[in-house]
């Protein structure tokens, strides 16, 4: 599921010249009518429901309708109902990011304020900074960003959280709707891949040449190891080909960064194995596995690794991989 997703995205992303990924790569298509109908029909029942999580799902169900501009105030509600939730914060500064119009300050302060040590929350300031071609204030959301400690998406939780939502009206929910775990959690990983992930490139733009010395250039090599040790395997690659670029090409670093993504992309590759049983009717059960794994586990690469234990294989690649 996830697994295969993330693969997917890397595949599509690998023309990138420095490495960085972006979800541009993952397009906010138009809706088929099969699949609107039983998103419009789970998009009352959540909102009849009425609590944070169940608004916040909503608004990702309807984000991507064009006749639905109401996604973006469910988001409000939502975060307005938990104020503290910094996934739901993340969900609503997110879909502020993708709306035309959609000033994004008042949303990024908030989370900001409620995850203080999360880089990834200045990452839509640094995108408008990027658009204005704004050089100082390029500079200091840079170091800001560098100061964090974590650089998350709330991807599990996000997950998590709407999955369950979607779990708890399943008797209200239309025939064509997903009502098992089985099809809940692909259908909520793929829309929360296209809305939630935001791109890399005004990182990449800010970061492309920072001269040698400068502290744009120290800004850009502190935060790629955060990112490193980001909560989806996505941002870690893109720290990877980050740091990538700011080390010596022929030296120990880069020959470090290189067995780093080898050891990476081989767990979410061997991981993505297990995600499609050949038995059809234990796709339910992996899925439950996988959320059990997501509801306790902060990091995709954590959830991939357990997969592997679960399963009883090595979590390190062959030398010869």
């Amino acid at each position: 599921m996830r697994c295969v997703q993330i693969l997917a995205l890397l595949a599509a992303q690998s023309g990138f010249a420095l490495g960085l990924a972006s979800t541009d790569a993952v397009s906010l298509k138009a809706v088929p009518d099969g699949l609107q109908i039983w998103r419009d029909g789970a998009e009352k029942a959540l909102i009849a429901r009425g609590s944070a999580d169940s608004l916040a799902t909503a608004a990702v169900l309807a984000f991507q309708a064009p006749t639905k501009p109401a996604a973006l105030d469910l988001a409000v509600r939502a975060s307005a109902s938990a104020p503290e939730n910094a996934a739901i914060g993340w969900v609503h500064l997110q879909l502020c990011a993708h709306a035309s119009g959609c000033d994004i300050r008042d949303a990024a302060t908030t989370l900001r304020w409620v995850d203080a040590d999360n880089s990834a929350a200045w990452l839509p300031t640094l995108a408008a900074a990027q658009k204005d071609r704004d050089a100082t204030e390029i500079d200091r959301v840079l170091v800001d960003m560098a100061h964090g400690a974590r650089f998350d998406f709330y991807w599990n939780r996000i997950i998590v959280l709407t999955a369950d939502s979607l779990k708890n009206v399943r008797g209200e929910l239309p025939r064509r709707a997903p009502k098992s775990d089985g099809a809940r959690l692909p259908a909520m990983s793929e829309l929360a891949a296209a809305e939630l992930l935001p791109s890399f490139l005004p990182l990449n733009e800010a970061c492309r040449e920072p001269a040698a010395g400068t502290e744009r250039r120290e800004s850009c090599l502190k935060l790629s190891k955060i990112m490193q040790r980001g909560d989806t395997v996505l941002a870690q690659m893109a720290g990877l080909g980050l740091e990538k670029r700011l080390v010596p090409a022929d030296g120990k670093e880069a020959r470090a960064i290189a067995e780093r993504r080898r050891v990476l992309e081989w767990r979410v590759a061997t991981a993505a194995q297990f995600d499609t049983p050949l038995l059809p009717w234990l796709t339910n059960t992996r899925a439950r596995s996988r959320l059990s794994l997501m509801r306790t586990l902060p990091r995709e690469e954590d959830v991939c690794v357990a997969m592997l234990k679960e399963h009883g294989m090595a979590t390190e690649p062959p030398e010869n991989h």
